[in-house]
């Protein structure tokens, strides 16, 4: 699975913001980000009588909108998907995933605060993985950084939670990705990558994306 950090906080604390500097420090190092945005309340994106709308009113299940220079999928769910579904729809060809939000998933989170939003925040220190805030609190055992210092935040998560070797081997069934050893997943990318490379017109394989879907 990707590694992916949520940054989390109330309504008005500087998520978004933090996320955007996040977004220019990571890019200035080289890596490849993918950013996630929950909302609960729900969106639309697709405006009314354009093609792609109507291809979606007409029953599609989901709609792509493709371009020279941007790419937009759009697929109807029942249920709220968890990060690890998304994860899945985002693909493997980046480095690591910037999330805003899902504050109940279980993956790592990061807490911005505003001293004038009061004391409290919005998820237990138990659950947290850093503070970002505008003035220290006085919580131990858990790192804090200024909510202006966005070198150091990025310091603390390529430290923490990007692997430094960034190539990988991704299992995932029925959507969600499934816990694989090292050893494991140097056998399985090592004959797929053999077995695939033999191939006619193929080259040199950057990466390799194979999914199955069963009839039984």
């Amino acid at each position: 699975m990707l590694p992916v950090i949520s940054i989390v906080g109330r309504s008005g604390t500087g998520k978004t913001v933090l996320i955007e500097r996040l977004i220019t420090e990571f890019k200035k190092r080289g890596y490849h980000v993918a950013t996630v945005k929950h909302c609960l309340s729900g969106f639309e994106i697709d405006q009314p009588g354009k093609n792609s709308w109507r291809f979606a009113k007409a029953g599609s299940d989901a709609v792509l909108i493709s371009s020279p220079d941007r790419l937009a999928f759009i697929k109807n769910v029942d249920h709220d998907p968890h990060i690890e579904e998304i994860l899945h729809v985002i693909g493997s060809e980046f480095d690591f995933v910037l999330a805003e939000g899902f504050k109940q998933s279980e993956i790592p989170k990061i807490e911005v605060h505003r001293k004038e939003l009061g004391d409290d925040l919005l998820c237990s220190v138990q659950v947290l993985s850093a503070i970002v805030s505008d003035a220290p609190l006085d919580i131990e055992d858990i790192p804090q950084f200024s909510l202006n210092d966005t070198t150091a935040v990025a310091d603390f998560i390529e430290k923490n939670f990007i692997p430094e070797d960034r190539s990988d081997t991704f299992l995932s069934v029925n959507g969600k990705p499934v816990f694989i050893k090292p050893f494991v997943k140097d056998v399985i990318a090592k004959t797929l990558l053999a077995m695939v490379s033999t191939l006619k017109g193929i080259g040199k394989v950057k990466s390799l994306d194979i999914s199955i879907k069963s009839k039984l």
